[in-house]
């Protein structure tokens, strides 16, 4: 059959596009691609700072969800730590292909924060990750660099920025491979919740596209996927919220390691694999959400 699958026209979503077109052919679908630029694409161009209260998440977004809804894609490829807490109506969550390396690089100093010089300039936008480098080396400065992976790296390169903090996911799916890049180790900064994760949404009750998506589901990385945005959801946030969460399954268990700035509180459980859900919102209980 033939499935149109919308995508952002940056290199990564593009990237992780094609490799779900390509795994749908693998198993005889044809997958054209339906290129879309979001109101998120056009505003991180522009270099207008974030509002308060402004829905940076639903921006990257809601241009390829409209797509789904009017008809003239059947399913959308994002970044799991990209979908907001609540999808509109009518559409779902169909797959989640195998999780990537979810954690974070510090790309710039190849021995890690600790090689980094008193006053040094960390790039990244996201408030999660500015919390977590300062909480391990507040005499840094944390400095907005928003763009592309490669516009973030050309930035790096250009000496605006002494050292950026990047997805490992996004740079492994690029093919870029630094030798000035270190991972963070999870106990100086945990990932965004699906961070890792390609999400595939489609219509809810578009049964055919459901089935065809079937094959290339993981329910392990489903269930964590579940779990993290559980967590999330409880504490109210999207990316503005300086939380992060990883869950990793291990037989019929699932353990999530969480972290809240809101309360500077951490928590470390076990839950069972047929209810992530609820192993999710413990944990946010754990860091002290309401």
């Amino acid at each position: 059959m033939r499935v149109t699958v919308a995508t952002r026209r940056s290199p990564l979503a593009l990237a992780q596009s094609r490799a779900v077109a390509d795994a749908l052919a693998l198993h005889g679908h044809e997958a054209p691609l339906l290129e879309v630029t979001t109101s998120g694409d056009r505003w991180s161009l522009a270099g207008a700072a974030a509002r308060p209260g402004m829905d940076v998440k639903g921006m990257f977004v809601k241009e390829l969800e409209e797509a789904l809804l009017a008809g003239r894609a059947d399913i959308a490829v994002h970044s799991a730590k990209d979908l907001p807490g609540d999808l509109p109506a009518g559409l779902a969550v169909i797959a989640t292909p195998r999780r990537e390396d979810p954690g974070d690089v510090l790309v710039g100093a190849a021995g890690g924060l600790d090689a980094l010089p008193p006053g040094a300039r960390v790039g990244t936008t996201s408030p999660r990750r500015r919390a977590q480098v300062l909480a391990a080396r507040p005499d840094l400065q944390v400095v907005e660099v928003r763009g592309n992976v490669d516009t973030r790296l050309a930035k790096l390169d250009a000496g605006e920025v002494d050292a950026l903090v990047l997805a490992a996911a996004g740079l492994r799916r690029l093919g870029i491979v630094r030798d000035d890049a270190c991972p963070l180790p999870l106990d100086v900064c945990l990932p965004a919740a699906g961070q890792g994760i390609v999400a595939i949404e489609g219509r809810a009750d578009d049964a055919a596209v459901r089935a065809a998506c079937a094959a290339l589901d993981d329910p392990r990385a489903r269930a964590c996927l579940d779990a993290e945005r559980a967590f999330l959801g409880r504490l109210g946030g999207g990316c503005a919220v300086p939380a992060g969460a990883l869950c990793e399954a291990h037989g019929d268990l699932l353990r999530i390691r969480a972290w809240w700035n809101g309360s500077g509180r951490s928590a470390d459980l076990e839950g069972s694999v047929d209810d992530p859900s609820a192993l999710g919102a413990r944990a946010a209980e754990a860091v002290g959400a309401a």
